[in-house]
């Protein structure tokens, strides 16, 4: 399928979307914000979906909104419609789908696009990838949960200096820091990331989802709540298919097939 700024594939259980605007490397305008919230949606209603893999063409992963669209007397929608209609949902719908969301990183992710990237589950770049809070250099705030998502990963002394300088950040560096799960070589790139979206796309999916809910949640519980909120989910697991298929096959030494249920 393919409707020019997004692509979606649907392989093995495996949902690649792809940002397709590679001439302005991937940068978001209005349509391609709107055809992407609908192309998440569509994978969170199919069941042959159990993993997700967001990539961009071409050179950049995304180099966040557009700003000939901001500027532009009659394309801007404004910055209220930016967030609430653009970016906040996409953010949402990537934390609330119950379905492992990799981050291809395949080149530079910057401003909005490092944010989204950063609301991912797993975040694999290739070695030439980079990470930039833009927003400060043309007067911005970083957006798209940047302020929320950065400092949870790295800390808040390297977030607030990153977030008010805007240096770049390596792949390498991003790894190191705890941005990122990993980098790899521009050569191993596309086959880990096809080798780590099959592994997820074939885990326990129901857990998966619920590992997510559980983490998101962690942001802002206490610790009675979380261990409350893991008892809760614990047993919601342990009365799942796949908790029954994935304890008969370890006792009969053997893969499991799970269905997500």
């Amino acid at each position: 399928m393919s409707n020019n700024s997004i692509e979606l594939k649907i392989e093995n259980n495996i949902a690649y979307i792809t940002l397709n605007r590679p001439e302005v490397f991937n940068s978001f305008n209005r349509e391609m914000a709107l055809r992407l919230i609908d192309t998440i949606e569509s994978c969170k209603t199919n069941e042959d979906v159990r993993a997700i893999v967001l990539t961009g063409n071409g050179k950049a992963f995304c180099a966040g909104q557009d700003l000939k669209e901001v500027t532009s007397p009659e394309l801007n929608p404004g910055f209220k419609k930016i967030l609430e209609e653009h970016y906040n949902p996409i953010i949402k719908q990537i934390r609330t789908i119950e379905k492992p969301v990799i981050a291809a990183v395949n080149g530079v992710a910057a401003g909005a696009g490092a944010n989204i990237a950063l609301a991912c589950d797993v975040i694999v770049a290739n070695e030439h990838a980079s990470f930039i809070q833009a927003f400060s250099k043309i007067g911005l705030i970083p957006d798209s949960a940047g302020t929320f998502f950065l400092p949870r990963l790295i800390g808040f002394q390297k977030a607030s200096a990153l977030a008010m300088l805007g240096d770049k950040v390596s792949a390498e560096e991003a790894e190191r820091l705890g941005m990122i799960y990993k980098y790899v070589s521009a050569d191993e790139f596309d086959d880990t990331i096809q080798k780590l979206a099959t592994k997820l796309s074939k885990m326990p999916t129901k857990a998966l989802g619920l590992i997510k809910k559980t983490f998101n949640e962690s942001m802002t519980n206490d610790l009675d709540a979380q261990l409350a909120l893991e008892s809760k989910y614990q047993i919601e697991c342990a009365n799942s298919e796949d908790y029954t298929e994935g304890v008969s096959a370890f006792v009969e030494k053997r893969q499991p097939n799970f269905k997500g249920r």
